[in-house]
Formats: C-alpha cells, structure tokens, sequence
C-alpha cells in the first residue's frame, strides 16, 4: 500500500525541483523528503528521479506516479469536502493568500459581504504576489489564491487546480505632468521613454515587457518597484513612464501626473482552489461572494 504522505512529497519535489525546496514547503529536513522518496521507490519497485545539475527531474515512471498521485491527492480533497459538509461546515477560518489590488478590489468587499451571509466564516489573508499564491496553495499553505495570468502559471487544464475567473483589467500609462505626450501617449510613442516597473518575477513585468514587445520595442525598466504607489510617485518626480493596472490607480492620489488610456495588455485575474476542495462549506460562500463583487466591478 502506497503511503498518501510519500504522494504528497512526490509532488512538491516535482513541482520545486529539489529536495531542499520541497523540505521548506512542506516544513520537513531534507534528509526526511529524501527517506520519503526512497521509501516510495521501494514501494514502487522503480527510481522516481534522476539527478538534474543542483535539482532532480522525473523519470517516465516519477511522470505516471506524479499523474496518478495528482488524481489520488484531489480524490483526499474531495472526501475531507464531503465529511466537513456532512459536519455543516457553519464556521471555521479560510486562508487566502492575494495580492494587493485584489485585497482591495474584490476579497476586503466579499469579506464585508460575509459577515451578514455566513457571519461564522472567518478569512485570514496573506499578501502574495500572483505568482507566489498558486505556490502556497499547492503546498497546503493556503485554502484559497487570488492570482493573475503570467509566463509559467498552471493553465487552465491543470488537474490539481480548479479556478474561478474574476476580472480582466486593462493597463494604463502613467506619464509626468507636462510630458510632450501627455495628450497621445501610445507605446510605440514612449519606446525611446525610461521605464517604471515591478521587478522581474512579478507578473506585471511579463505583463509590461510582452506588451512593449509587441509594440516594437524593449522597454528601458532602468527604476523598479512592486509598490503602484511608489511606481507613480517616480513618475511624478519625472524619473520615467509606466504601465500600471487601472484598479491600482482607483482612489490613489497622482500629484504631478496624468494618466492615459491607451490600448495595450491587460491582467486577468482568477480565484483557485485544489481541485477537489471547492466543494468544501467554508470555501463556498467566499467564492460566491467573490464572484458576486467580481461581477460588479467596473474596469472601465
């Protein structure tokens, strides 16, 4: 019999790529992960990894347990989900791990929308970047992610997510006050411009720079930051341009600048849950909320 502990070390050594890595999400030393993996290939009768430079990759045989262990995993979520509905699942804490602008735009309002529809559903929320979330969910950390689009993302068919889709957000670009293409700004025009933006990593940079490859042209992100406000405070001092989600600038103060719309990329936002858990009573309510503001929300 296949210990479901030794599936769950499978994947997160998959999904990091080293032993190391998988140790810290899954909060164990190496040497443990090391022995789970070991233990697994004797219960297998096949090596699950070979060594790849300073990590590990799969094997044909890791290949098929890692599907296998992908379906099982998601058949555990889908019982714990039955056994705490049979319990009701009135109250309890969900853990969100979301990035900024999506605190404020859509989960601090689903969060005020519940205390008068499931005033027992307590949110606990992690500040994570887009990318860092579907991590943290992967590994346990987190019940629930609030993330984006980016290079690298599970897509949509990925088995061990299910997702909600919530918004899509278009982009602005942020000049200084005064600037000569303050009244028709388009991306080809600021090619030659110095740029403002998230640091490489950030899904807004892929964002920022797919889109100015597209437009012709490599931007110059000689100034970086992962704070919208801090981005337009640099414009406004007149160190460069940027490209900032519309929803960032809602409500901000933008002294000694001027935003224009202008057609380019946008940001598509999702909810994701393991697949398999979106059945479970605390989780419910909170993604009917989010959809519920989702679906409110004005980007234009």
């Amino acid at each position: 019999m296949i210990d479901t502990r030794r599936l769950r070390t499978l994947r997160a050594v998959a999904d990091h790529g080293t032993v190391t890595a998988a140790a810290a999400a899954l909060h164990l030393t190496p040497s443990a992960v090391s022995q789970q993996l070991v233990a697994l290939e004797h219960e297998v009768g096949h090596r699950l990894f070979t060594r790849d430079g300073r990590g590990v990759r799969l094997t044909a045989v890791g290949r098929i347990m890692l599907s296998h262990a992908n379906e099982v995993l998601a058949q555990l979520e889908r019982a714990e989900a039955e056994v705490a509905a049979y319990a009701t699942g009135e109250a309890g804490e969900v853990t969100v791990a979301c990035f900024a602008t999506a605190i404020s735009a859509v989960l601090s309002p689903a969060i005020a929308a519940l205390r008068a529809t499931s005033p027992g559903v307590r949110v606990r929320v992690l500040d994570a970047e887009g990318d860092h979330s579907l991590t943290m969910l992967l590994d346990g950390e987190v019940d629930l992610a609030i993330a984006v689009e980016y290079g690298g993302a599970p897509d949509a068919a990925d088995r061990r997510l299910s997702r909600l889709p919530l918004y899509a957000e278009p982009f602005d670009v942020v000049l200084p006050a005064g600037h000569p293409l303050a009244e028709s700004a388009t991306l080809t025009a600021l090619a030659e411009e110095t740029w403002i933006g998230p640091y490489p990593g950030n899904p807004v940079h892929d964002v920022i720079t797919f889109a100015c490859r597209q437009a012709g042209f490599t931007p110059d992100l000689r100034h970086c930051s992962d704070d919208f406000r801090a981005v337009v405070a640099l414009v406004g001092a007149g160190s460069g341009v940027a490209l900032v989600p519309r929803l960032a600038l809602r409500d901000m103060a933008l002294p000694g600048v001027v935003v224009r719309r202008t057609p380019g990329p946008e940001r598509r936002v999702f909810a994701a849950v393991r697949r398999g858990a979106d059945a479970r009573p605390l989780l419910r309510p909170l993604l009917a909320a989010l959809r519920t503001v989702a679906e409110s929300l004005g980007t234009d």
